[in-house]
Order: structure tokens, then C-alpha cells, then sequence
């Protein structure tokens, strides 16, 4: 070979040992990114079953107090007298 092909394909080594370092570097942060998107993920599905918990809650608090208000309006209603029943 001559010293001008040795050349060639030792320049064309570098660019590609280059390209490598830069698509593991690259390769790096888009696992860090990757990693910081499943931590938020994960605290995002951990505060949606927080506050669905609460609207839960709230859903059976509103339903009891709706029997209360209901029973209580039911109670007050006058008896029906002998002419309603007729």
C-alpha cells in the first residue's frame, strides 16, 4: 500500500472512531432523558391515583350528604290525609 492510501484510511478511522464517541455521547443523554421521563411518569401516575382517590372520596361524601338531604325532605312531607288516599 502506499503511504497516501495509509493516510486516507487512517484519516477515515478517526472520523469514524469521532462519529462513535458522538452517537455514544448522544446515545447517553438520551438515556438520561429517557430515565428522567419514567421517574416523572411514574410520579405523575402516583399523584393520579392520589387525586383520584380524593375525587373519590369527595364523590361519597356529596352522595351522603344528597341520602341526608333527601331522608331529611322525605321526613318532612305532612301524612297524606283521608281525602289524598281516596
Amino acid at each position: 500500500m502506499s503511504l497516501d492510501l495509509l493516510d486516507k484510511l487512517e484519516s477515515r478511522v478517526q472520523s469514524a472512531l469521532e462519529t462513535i464517541e458522538l452517537q455514544q455521547m448522544e446515545l447517553e443523554e438520551e438515556r438520561a432523558r429517557a430515565q428522567e421521563m419514567a421517574e416523572k411518569a411514574a410520579e405523575l401516575e402516583a399523584r393520579n391515583r392520589e387525586l383520584e382517590q380524593q375525587l373519590q372520596t369527595w364523590n361519597s361524601k356529596a352522595e351522603g350528604l344528597l341520602n341526608r338531604l333527601s331522608q331529611a325532605d322525605d321526613s318532612n312531607q305532612p301524612a297524606p290525609g283521608l281525602s289524598e288516599l281516596a
